[in-house]
């Protein structure tokens, strides 16, 4: 046997996507054999205390307070960045430069003007990079994939996809920096938005025009913090103004002639990560909800009558992609499976010399509908994508 590649991690930040891909890097040499293994080599974060903290918990060897001196390390192959979105851009280039791979947290930047420069960055620098989509690796979705592949559902006409919480609706709720738009760049469209926009374009194909609208439905609160759980802790009696969304909701054609309607919210009660999708093709149709993740409710018009109608495929068996791995066929698969499934892929890339989707370029071509969809939001009209998803590559 061939010794195993060690790919030694720098992670910056540690909250709560830096909990999910840590326990996706230490899980995923139980579940995958695989010749290259990630090594948890170092975390960064600002508090020194916290940091310390967070690295004994998640079982990283070491810790940085400065994500510059992280870069600067030779201990370091992979710089996984789960920061706020403002900070996206500087760390990857940055990263790139220094000849390290890089992993980055979704959405990609805060504009598309800073994805593309990423890109660019990476690309220039022969460096693998993955941006962190993990609900495409559901073996629910990647079933559906094989489906729509395979000509199933034949030419697609319609999806329908949500992503709604409603974790905001108290007015009480604290102005975090996901409510701060020179921070986090956009509200749920930003946030959720650009899940639902991913899966669309995996799925589905690449859009064309687009045209949405969206509303602030709470405009000011106190100013505070958030938990890694969603819940929030003011911490001021000095109120600040939101200056993202509360909700968006758009329509979009996409470039096989496929119709589409989008909606994101945190003001949807009784949601708590709606994240679905329905897809209607002219043989048949498929149905997914994150919140029942392993099923995948499929309608196939060849059905002889009297039997049709939606089945529910449990997605966890062998021939399942991913189930493999994991446990016998019904024993449920989670949320943090969709990451450990992410990193092999991310893995494997590394020891291939390649950037497996969903990648920089799936970056840019996401940010690319979400400054669309705001432009349309501006004007009031339907907004063109083809140009702005030009990437001008060498």
């Amino acid at each position: 046997m061939k010794p195993n590649k060690h790919i030694r991690i720098g992670m910056v930040g540690y909250r709560l996507m830096g909990r999910a891909h840590s326990h996706a890097y230490r899980d995923f040499p139980f579940y995958f054999d695989t010749d290259t293994l990630p090594v948890l080599q170092a975390v960064t974060g600002r508090d020194e205390g916290r940091v310390q903290t967070a690295a004994h918990k998640m079982g990283w060897a070491s810790y940085e307070t400065d994500w510059r001196r992280l870069i600067e390390r030779d201990d370091i192959d992979l710089i996984d960045i789960v920061t706020p979105n403002d900070t996206h851009a500087e760390i990857a280039i940055a990263a790139a430069e220094a000849g390290k791979h890089v992993f980055c947290e979704k959405p990609l930047a805060l504009s598309l003007d800073q994805a593309k420069r990423m890109l660019e960055a990476v690309d220039k620098a022969g460096v693998t990079h993955m941006i962190c989509h993990n609900y495409r690796f559901s073996p629910a979705v990647q079933w559906a994939k094989k489906l729509i592949e395979e000509g199933r559902l034949g030419k697609i006409y319609h999806i329908r996809a949500t992503f709604l919480q409603d974790w905001l609706m108290d007015p009480h709720f604290p102005l975090i920096w996901r409510l701060q738009k020179g921070v986090s760049g956009g509200g749920t469209l930003g946030d959720l938005g650009a899940h639902i926009i991913d899966l669309a374009r995996f799925l589905v194909g690449e859009f064309r025009e687009v045209a949405g609208m969206m509303e602030t439905f709470i405009k000011k609160r106190p100013l505070g913090s958030m938990t890694d759980h969603l819940k929030g802790r003011i911490e001021s009696d000095q109120w600040g103004e939101v200056t993202v969304d509360d909700a968006t909701a758009f329509l979009a054609r996409f470039e096989n002639g496929a119709l589409g309607t989008f909606e994101s919210s945190r003001f949807s009660k009784g949601n708590r990560a709606g994240n679905r999708f329905e897809i209607n093709g002219e043989k048949g149709s498929l149905r997914w909800d994150m919140e029942n993740l392993n099923n995948l409710q499929v309608y196939l018009a060849d059905d002889e009558p009297g039997l049709q109608g939606f089945r529910t495929i449990n997605c966890t068996e062998e021939e399942h992609p991913y189930a493999g791995s994991y446990w016998p066929a019904g024993h449920i698969l989670g949320y943090e499976h969709t990451f450990i499934n992410l990193v092999s892929e991310l893995m494997k890339g590394i020891s291939l010399g390649t950037s497996p989707r969903p990648n920089f370029e799936d970056g840019v071509k996401n940010q690319a509908v979400l400054e669309s969809v705001e432009e349309s939001v501006n004007t009031r009209s339907w907004v063109g994508i083809s140009d702005r998803r030009s990437l001008n590559r060498q």
